[in-house]
């Protein structure tokens, strides 16, 4: 019995020494993962750009190419801009009473999309408005329209080939980031983790700044292009309300008041 009574004190003092070994053990590694998520928390954004390598540096000029692109697309396409629709009553009643001189000294007073196009087609015609060949008028409306479509695209299609460079970019920092871990691997082995942390840092910080760019550009670019090309449509149909007006002299629907002034 006192053999038994021996082996179940020995058990028992083994089963305390194990568990404040365990403890100790989890409170070491527990202050250990405190005093790496310190560490982390510290890390600068600064310090993240730098570990993103020479890659950044064209992803920052792509960062504010695309603030530059955003805000110049929202101010210069905005539809009371580009059509200017307070115009509108002015030109029609000049349209009506055969105005084409005044209709033109207008557009040119007023610098706008609207006006280029209409002013290119006003150009085909007489000064008194007689013998007006539409046909060359519609055709001196189109080609200043495409024209004008393609100059305002421009801004446009900027922020689409950022949209789809900076990812590839990304993409390249991500390459050379895996390549330099590997040749970290080789010279040095697995000894020195915190040398491959930094290479695989820097392919991760490429690859996510990369997405953060592309992402609005992408979005602001099909925004401004599904606008502008609506912008186009109702041109067409203003201008062409115009010229309706012209050749037939009588007022369209929704501007009858103007008959009484």
């Amino acid at each position: 019995m006192k053999i038994k009574k021996n082996i179940v004190k020995i058990v028992f003092c083994v089963c305390l020494l194990a568990g404040a070994v365990y403890a100790q053990t989890t409170n070491e590694a527990a202050a250990e993962t405190k005093a790496a998520a310190a560490k982390v928390e510290k890390t600068t954004l600064w310090e993240m750009i730098k570990q993103g390598g020479v890659t950044m540096y064209p992803l920052g000029l792509f960062s504010i190419l695309t603030v530059y692109f955003i805000v110049q697309n929202a101010l210069s396409l905005r539809e009371k801009t580009l059509l200017r629709p307070d115009l509108m009553p002015d030109f029609i009643a000049l349209m009506k009473d055969k105005k084409v001189l005044e209709a033109h000294t207008l557009c040119k007073e007023n610098n706008t999309l609207f006006t280029y196009v209409f002013a290119a087609g006003l150009e085909r015609c007489s000064r008194r408005g007689d013998n007006i060949n539409f046909t060359k008028v519609k055709e001196a409306i189109e080609e200043a329209s495409t024209e004008e479509m393609t100059s305002h695209m421009k801004p446009i299609d900027y922020l689409s080939i950022i949209g789809a460079t900076a990812p590839m970019l990304g993409l390249l920092g991500t390459v050379s980031g895996m390549i330099k871990a590997f040749q970290t691997i080789g010279s040095t082995g697995m000894g020195k983790p915190e040398l491959l942390a930094t290479n695989i840092g820097e392919a991760l910080v490429t690859t996510a700044t990369g997405l953060i760019i592309a992402i609005p550009a992408m979005l602001f670019y099909f925004y401004f292009r599904n606008n502008f090309i609506k912008s186009i449509a109702t041109l067409g149909r203003n201008i062409g309300a115009l010229l309706d007006t012209l050749e037939s002299g009588e007022l369209p629907l929704g501007y009858e008041d103007l008959g009484n002034k």
